[in-house]
Formats: structure tokens, sequence, C-alpha cells
């Protein structure tokens, strides 16, 4: 009997089936290293380090560990090599030379690279070697605390008008600001000039007292502007905006001076008729703002001939 031979199993074409579970793990994996590659961000302070390890490996470059003192500056680091300073990517402070037996070497500082990218001279403006006068110092020095003291003075002056004017600051009467050594007292037309006129309403009286009270016992130089609107005015005493916004000023010098005792040679008149607007629309609630006068004090602190009112302790009277 013919010896029966078992008959293979025929084979399927084309892949097995496990390969499209594989093919399709292999193409997550790179989507994902992709999109870790595509977030990562490169660090050019270490790419250059480790450039420079590997240009110093190879000997390009001689690093020498500096045992004594910086020379030629005053630059303290752990990290130093003798010679002028070059930027560096890393946190080390490195110098170049050809001779490292000198005691002192060349070092550009920042005013010189400045003057060197404007295209300046460096040799006119390296001032660091050159002794510096005491004198000068001081004079410096008392510069100083001068501004210091006229700034306090006119914070003090400022906190002591809010207080006298508190109520004409919340009717929107005045307004009272400082900056720097600069105090302004801004009085606006509304209850203190009638429309097109430049004498001070008798209601508005009390309010300038207090102001020139209060201006009276500080020292430094009064500005006295006034400023108008945008619409034309023509009559037979102010022709133009200009006559009336400095028959304004002129008023409240006029009171300061009468009522105040403030020395006339402290105070100047301006007239700005209506060149500098605070609100440039033409909408009558801009043109009431606009309409105003403005006092002007620099602020200038005293502790030697004022004695009886100290700096920055003035009060209202």
């Amino acid at each position: 009997m013919a010896e029966m031979q078992e008959e293979c199993e025929e084979c399927k074409p084309g892949l097995p089936p496990y390969m499209g579970t594989f093919a399709d793990l292999m193409s997550l994996l790179m989507c994902f290293f992709v999109l870790l590659l595509s977030f990562a961000e490169m660090e050019v302070k270490k790419f250059k380090q480790l450039s420079g390890s590997m240009k110093e490996a190879f000997g390009v470059q001689k690093s020498i560990v500096a045992r004594d003192n910086p020379k030629g500056t005053s630059i303290i680091a752990q990290e130093f090599s003798p010679g002028k300073p070059t930027p560096t990517p890393i946190k080390q402070i490195q110098q170049i030379t050809t001779d490292d037996t000198k005691p002192n070497l060349d070092f550009t500082d920042s005013t010189t690279k400045h003057l060197e990218t404007e295209g300046g001279d460096p040799e006119q403006a390296d001032t660091s070697s050159q002794p510096v006068d005491e004198s000068d110092k001081q004079k410096e020095t008392e510069a100083d605390q001068q501004k210091l003291a006229d700034m306090a003075e006119a914070k003090a002056i400022e906190e002591m008008l809010k207080k006298a004017l508190n109520n004409e600051i919340r009717q929107g009467l005045v307004e009272v600001l400082s900056e720097d050594n600069q105090v302004m007292i801004r009085v606006r037309e509304k209850g203190s000039f009638k429309s097109g006129r430049a004498n001070i309403q008798s209601s508005f009286v009390p309010t300038l007292d207090k102001i020139s009270r209060i201006l009276a016992k500080t020292r430094g130089h009064i500005v006295v502007a006034g400023h108008t609107d945008d619409i034309p005015i023509s009559t037979r005493r102010f022709p133009s905006n200009w006559e009336l916004s400095a028959a304004r000023s002129a008023t409240f010098v006029h009171f300061l001076k009468r009522r105040g005792k403030i020395d006339p040679k402290r105070m100047e008149i301006r007239a700005y008729a209506d060149t500098r607007p605070l609100d440039p629309a033409k909408t009558p609630q801009a043109r009431a703002k606009n309409r105003r006068v403005e006092i002007l004090l620099s602020a200038k602190a005293d502790t030697t001939v004022r004695e009886d009112v100290p700096a920055g302790k003035l009060e209202a009277s």
C-alpha cells in the first residue's frame, strides 16, 4: 500500500497578519520621537561650552589657570585667565595675551565699547584712571541731597493743599498734582471765572485765599498759566483767546501778590490760549475741561532760612 504523504497547508499570499500591527506600532513610535524632537529646546550655551571644550581638547587654545590677582582689572572671579577680556557664552571670564609677563594688561570697559560703537574717541572718554576731585564728589552729593529734599517738600505741599482744598477737589473745582519737585494747582473755570471774563468770582475768593496762604510759606518759582478752549473770542477787551488767557493769569498773580504777600520776583505769567488742551475733543465737556488756570510751583526745600517752618513740615494757617 502506497505510503500516504501528508500535504502541506497551502500558504496564503501576502504578509502575515501580525505585520500590520507591527507597522502601526513602529509608525506610532516614530511620531512620538518626532514630537519629542519638536518640543525640545537647544541650549546654545551648553552647545558652545561643549564646542569650546572640544577646541581646547584638540590644542587650539591654551588655557592658563591664574594663581595671581587679575592683571589690569578689578574683576573678581573664581575662574580667570590673564589677558584682555572677551565675551564667552558661559559664566567664565577669560583674557587673551601673547605675553603673560606684563604687570598690566589692556582692559576694554563698557564706556569704551559704547564709544567705539557710536564712533567716538575712546581716549577722550577713558576717565576711569583719572583722579576724582573730592570737592566734585561733595558737590554731587549735596546736589542729590537737595534734589531729594525738594521732592519731599513737593510731596508735603501736595498733601497740605489736598487737605486744605478737600471740598473744592471733591466738587471738581480744583486739582492738585505733583511730580518730582513740582506741584501743580489746576483751577477750573467752573466757579472761578465767568465765561469770557477775567474777574475772579466772589465765591471763589476763599479758595484762592487758601492757596495764596500756603504758597506764601513755600520757596521756589511760581508759574501761573492761563488756558482757554478752542472757541474763538472777539470782544473789545479780549480780541482773541491769547488776551483772555493772559488776563486770567495776571488776575491770579495780582491776587497772590496782594492777599498772599508773595514776592513778585518769584512769579511768572504765561498764556497758552487753546494751544495746550487737556482733551482735544470738540465736545462741551472737553472744552470745559480745557478752560483752566494752572499754578505750577517748583518746590525748594530750605533748612536754614525758614526755621519757623521746617522743610516738609508745612501747615496751612
